[in-house]
């Protein structure tokens, strides 16, 4: 905003000037103004995009960097198992809470750009609503949900199971998924269309279950997808699963992945 009117005061003194002086007729006289104002925005634009590119990636550093360490750690575990996996796992989650919490911190230097970027508080926001639901601080993602910015699946996804989670009404949950589904490209929205049909096969409704991964599957090629229409055209609805989709459904946290146990080794009591 501030940009805005800095560069529209510049115009307006470039336009008086000339007009006040008689330099120029009128008409260049305003298409200078215009042009000034003009290449205003496009410089202050370009260094600020500059300095925001590079405070956004300074936070994301320390994301990639903890799930690196996480990364490290869990291969570790592949090759010297860890004793307990329970233990393991809350190691995991203390990691990444740790991590967030890094991260949000840094997240409050991007709020000096607020005044001078249009959206900018709408991007920290949604920002911050993926990590706050990595750690499941869902009162804090219900803060920030109306301040988002959903232009691509994962914040889709998160708002759509989040509204499953309040339970909210199915034509609310339909709504909102039309709306943000007619912006994908083809290819895109795999978690999208598996997710509401999970959500109508919790709703105990498997028409729309059936229709909806049949528009899927007019939309995009996935072998998940192809898989759950085929059950459900079948009548084999206790078969359906998105399982498949890995970790990008895993992160709605709708399901939880069933981990195996680790087995004790024959040895592990023997004393030498």
């Amino acid at each position: 905003m501030f940009v805005l009117l800095a560069n529209g005061v510049l115009g307006i003194l470039v336009m008086g000037l000339l007009i006040g002086t008689n330099a120029l007729h009128w008409g260049w006289a305003i298409l200078l103004g215009v042009l000034a104002f003009a290449a205003g925005q496009g410089l202050v634009g370009y260094l600020l995009q500059r300095r925001v590119k590079g405070a956004m990636e300074a936070v994301q550093h320390i994301m990639v960097e903890g799930q690196k360490r996480m990364q490290q750690k869990v291969k570790m575990w592949q090759t010297r198992p860890p004793g307990s996996m329970k233990d393991a796992q809350l190691e995991m989650e203390r990691d990444q809470k740790r991590i967030v919490e890094q991260t949000l911190e840094a997240s409050k230097s991007l709020e000096r750009f607020n005044r001078w970027v249009p959206l900018m508080e709408k991007q920290i926001a949604t920002l911050r609503i993926q990590l706050y639901w990595s750690v499941k601080n869902f009162k804090k993602v219900d803060e920030l949900m109306p301040q988002a910015i959903y232009m691509e699946p994962t914040m889709i996804s998160v708002k759509i199971a989040r509204l499953y989670m309040l339970e909210a009404d199915i034509a609310e949950i339909e709504k909102f998924f039309r709306k943000q589904v007619s912006k994908l490209r083809y290819g895109q929205g795999v978690v999208l269309y598996s997710l509401m049909a999970w959500i109508y096969l919790q709703r105990n409704d498997l028409d729309k279950a059936n229709k909806i991964l049949i528009e899927a599957c007019e939309k995009m090629e996935n072998d998940v997808v192809k898989r759950n229409r085929e059950h459900l055209a079948n009548n084999r609805a206790s078969q359906f699963s998105n399982t498949g989709l890995g970790e990008e459904w895993y992160a709605l946290h709708l399901e939880q992945p069933k981990m195996k146990q680790q087995r004790q080794s024959p040895f592990a009591k023997r004393h030498f």
